[in-house]
């Protein structure tokens, strides 16, 4: 009878939306599945096609991260902009521009801007702010999306921390810690953006999303797609290979 009690309790509290299968914390599961999709460092090459309702241009990149504290993009095409580099080094971010041979520091208040005129923002690319450590946590009722059980996670940002978003609410797979979607909310509770993650492959040793769509909320017609085309986790990368001279000729 005990038995049978438990197992009735355990079908209630699931259809409820409550996760009772580990100790895990939000900020745990937030933290793994940061982790699965950067690693300690990588090295990345993907595309770009920002998408309006009259026009779209594509941008191809390279990419190479350590941690939260380094970042180092650079464009490979088209031709106009090929050579255009940023560089984030703690809380700094700089871009390099070829076409005036000119270095140009990018100040807090404009993380929240356009970058390369997509629909990300220039945080969203450089991670300027940690979902680890910049925000607090907490569990929302869980949900699904076909046969896939989700966590769904809000971020606040804790007191004082200069961040783009008000609120962010991520959904992650609760088996595999993989993201499928993420919602961005402004200071008045508006929800701004919305991104999707998709087409989950093995790339550098594990499954992640390949397909990212950053979508504005108020703006039909419009979005922004990254597709990866290669990714390597945890490779050999000096701290000094961040630098102001390397941004200039990495290649």
């Amino acid at each position: 009878m005990n038995n049978i009690v438990s197992i009735l309790l355990a079908a209630v509290l699931f259809n409820a939306g409550f996760s009772f299968s580990s100790d895990l914390t939000a900020k745990d599961v937030i933290e793994r599945a940061d982790k699965l999709s950067r690693g300690e460092s990588n090295h990345s090459e993907l595309t770009m096609k920002i998408i309006r309702p009259s026009w779209s241009r594509e941008l191809a990149m390279k990419s190479w991260s350590k941690g939260n504290t380094y970042a180092l993009i650079l464009i490979t095409a088209p031709a106009r902009d090929k050579g255009t580099t940023f560089l984030k080094r703690g809380n700094e971010v700089w871009q390099w521009v070829p076409s005036i041979q000119r270095v140009i520091k990018i100040p807090p208040s404009m993380m929240n801007q356009s970058w390369m005129g997509s629909d990300f923002t220039n945080d969203d690319l450089v991670k300027e702010a940690s979902v680890v450590n910049d925000y607090t946590h907490r569990f929302l009722p869980d949900t699904a999306s076909g046969d896939t059980s989700l966590y769904r996670i809000e971020l606040v940002p804790k007191p004082d921390v200069p961040v783009v978003w008000d609120k962010i609410i991520e959904w992650i797979d609760k088996s595999t810690f993989i993201q499928h979607r993420g919602e961005y909310f402004d200071e008045t509770g508006r929800m701004v953006d919305i991104m999707r993650l998709g087409n989950i492959q093995k790339m550098g040793g594990r499954n992640i999303p390949t397909h990212l769509e950053m979508i504005p909320t108020d703006k039909q017609g419009q979005k922004t797609v990254l597709d990866y085309k290669s990714i390597e986790f945890n490779i050999p990368i000096q701290e000094s290979f961040f630098s102001l001279q390397n941004m200039k000729q990495v290649r």
